[in-house]
């Protein structure tokens, strides 16, 4: 390349980071500015999402839409039902969508929006909670909410102060920190975050030991006492390629794989014992445990199959087993 494209060309990615160290700039201190400036308007925000009996009902036009579609999908995965009704939509049928029960939360920069005048109508005559998120605090919107959530003033990082940028990340960032709140106050847990998310790596991540474990009488179990050859059949059913072994009060005391039989193998194994051949104190699992986390432990130490036992049941019965296929058929591998 010749020097002077060269020079351009460098010159042209210093301009490129320059806009992007920008946006950023602005966006952080605009986050720091509405960190700042929250107040007890939140807190009664939260209060009425979690008052109500239906539904979070998101609305915004133009970029604020899109950012109210992300919030009420963010809502309704983290245990607030939620959905979005586009404001010009709602003029011309879907207001019937929305119900005494539920709660209104509707997004506008400059709270002056046109078409979000019908839902905010229909809102304050049905006496549905209204809370509104715009940068004006005598703004239209600000005004008919129940609870005003007013964003700091911020600058728009486009050359030109005009295309929502800032704006728009704060918007999502409040939506997110209503999110955060609301899982916070009901106690969201981990499996519920996992039934809805049981698609992808999110519901991969937090299945446990109790969703893929096998119970009941599809868990191998012999006796210490009985003999080889009813271990042999054991296996054989089974098909999981091990017997755990357990003593009379029915406890965990061992376990029998294929290989420890053959480490045993001679003329007289058809005479011993189960506890004889048997390996004890074997790796187990727990049922409220991570499927992930016990497949990590089958890796390491590259044994194929657990016995799950509660930690809680002080008598060590067998709950169920996992084996490394019920993880990797699950997409844990």
């Amino acid at each position: 390349m010749p020097p002077r494209l060269k020079t351009v060309a460098k010159d042209q990615a210093q301009s490129d980071l320059a806009a992007a160290r920008r946006v950023f700039a602005f966006a952080g201190e605009a986050i720091r500015s509405l960190s700042d400036t929250l107040d007890g308007a939140f807190t009664r925000a939260v209060d009425t999402l979690l008052a109500i009996k239906g539904r979070v009902v998101v609305s915004g036009m133009g970029k604020s839409g899109h950012v109210g579609r992300k919030i009420a999908a963010t809502l309704a995965s983290t245990g607030t039902p939620a959905q979005f009704i586009h404001p010009a939509e709602a003029s011309h049928g879907d207001l019937g969508a929305l119900t005494r029960q539920d709660a209104v939360l509707m997004l506008s920069w400059r709270g002056e929006t046109a078409e979000l005048s019908d839902l905010i109508t229909y809102a304050k005559r049905f006496h549905i909670p209204l809370i509104g998120v715009a940068g004006n605090a005598e703004s239209t919107l600000l005004q008919a909410a129940d609870v005003a959530l007013l964003l700091p003033n911020a600058r728009e990082a486009c050359p030109m102060g005009l295309a929502p940028t800032t704006s728009t990340t704060l918007m999502l960032v409040l939506g997110d920190a209503l999110a955060v709140a609301l899982m916070e106050r009901r106690g969201f847990s981990a499996d519920q975050y996992r039934d809805f998310h049981p698609g992808g790596s999110l519901g991969r991540a937090l299945i446990r030991v109790s969703d893929l474990m096998h119970t009941g009488d599809e868990i191998p179990l012999v006796g210490e006492r009985d003999a080889v050859p009813e271990v042999l059949i054991a296996i054989a059913e089974h098909r999981f390629g091990c017997v755990g072994v357990v003593d009379r009060k029915g406890a965990l005391a061992g376990i029998i794989t294929d290989g420890d039989l053959r480490r045993h193998m001679g003329a007289d194994i058809m005479k011993r014992s189960a506890r004889d051949i048997m390996t004890a104190g074997p790796k187990i699992a727990a049922p409220d445990q991570l499927a992930a986390e016990a497949l990590g432990v089958m890796n390491e130490k590259k044994i194929t199959q657990l016995f799950v036992l509660d930690p809680k049941d002080r008598g060590r019965k067998p709950k169920g087993i996992l084996h490394i296929h019920d993880c990797l058929r699950a997409g844990l591998g």
